[in-house]
């Protein structure tokens, strides 16, 4: 391998430049003169140029030696960039972040943890791919993703885990069923019903169907969605009652005319869990950040009025 400049040499032919004169550029990087011009002569033999023309009076740069410069000048501002960067990694948050986020979580989650992490962290960018948890798995210890935001337990070696919120989960029903005028629900309730689900690919099917084999509702295998927002329309359609994450229903169905009618339980007994999973031996710094960001975000957004989140 051919050897490379050194960064030193780079910021050495830099002053140089600018000074036009040995003497001035030794002082101006703290050398002594013959050390100044045996760096700069170590330089031009590595490369195998002449980057000054030397003679009475000021140095002049050759046009080889212009062409290096400007690259030398590119390469300091990137690593003392780097040092920037470090500093600012150390304290807060910046760089770009590869987040993937679960359907059933993302679209009603991360407008307001965006919003605050813009307003806090303006150095931060944020690349966010949505898709089922089992895809954003295979990316993440892929490699493409650097962490994914998805419902726990998220099973898998080599991954770290952080809860940061438990929301409820509520029961769907056509606004003409006979569970819709109940305040709440307990699970007996649950008995003979016929629950519409998400597929196997989200880790919300396995929690419903763990509730259905537990209470005696029967889960249906017909015909499973492939949103949130499909469960619903068919609830609305009368072929089953589905569970409903709180804050789908705060985003899409609150405030809103529909044919569909959602009922908590009883001292919220069904919630599930939603954290942040990254590999193991990844920043846990800057991710532990982030997860602190979003709790901020939840707490100040989503933790008034009724059935609020539980963070932990």
């Amino acid at each position: 391998m051919h050897p490379s400049p050194s960064l030193r040499q780079l910021r050495y032919l830099i002053a140089l430049s600018e000074t036009r004169h040995f003497r001035k550029a030794a002082e101006k990087v703290g050398i002594s003169q013959p050390s100044l011009s045996l760096q700069i002569g170590n330089l031009e033999e590595l490369l195998g140029l002449r980057l000054f023309e030397r003679g009475r009076g000021p140095v002049t740069l050759t046009p080889e030696g212009r062409e290096v410069l400007s690259r030398a000048q590119r390469a300091v501002d990137e690593v003392r960039a780097i040092v920037d960067l470090s500093g600012t990694l150390k304290t807060g948050l910046a760089g770009t972040i590869r987040l993937g986020t679960t359907p059933t979580i993302g679209p009603y989650l991360l407008p307001y943890v965006v919003e605050q992490l813009h307003a806090t962290y303006p150095d931060l960018r944020l690349y966010i791919r949505e898709s089922a948890p089992r895809d954003l798995r295979d990316e993440l210890l892929g490699g493409n993703l650097d962490l994914m935001l998805t419902q726990l337990p998220e099973a898998g070696a080599n991954l770290t885990s952080r809860r940061l919120f438990r929301e409820p989960l509520l029961l769907a029903v056509p606004s003409d069923h006979a569970l819709a005028g109940q305040a709440a629900l307990s699970e007996s309730d649950l008995a003979g019903l016929n629950v519409l689900s998400l597929g196997p690919a989200y880790t919300l099917h396995s929690q419903i169907t763990a509730i259905c084999h537990q209470h005696g509702a029967l889960l249906s295998r017909d015909y499973e969605g492939t949103s949130l927002d499909a469960l619903r329309q068919m609830v609305g359609m009368g072929m089953g009652v589905a569970f409903l994450p709180r804050l789908y229903a705060r985003s899409e169905i609150e405030g809103r005319r529909s044919n569909v009618t959602m009922v908590p339980f009883k001292g919220n007994k069904i919630m599930r869990s939603i954290g942040l999973v990254w590999r193991d031996g990844a920043s846990p710094v800057m991710f532990e950040r982030l997860s602190n960001a979003i709790i901020q975000s939840v707490r100040q957004n989503l933790q008034s009025g009724p059935l609020p989140v539980i963070i932990g």
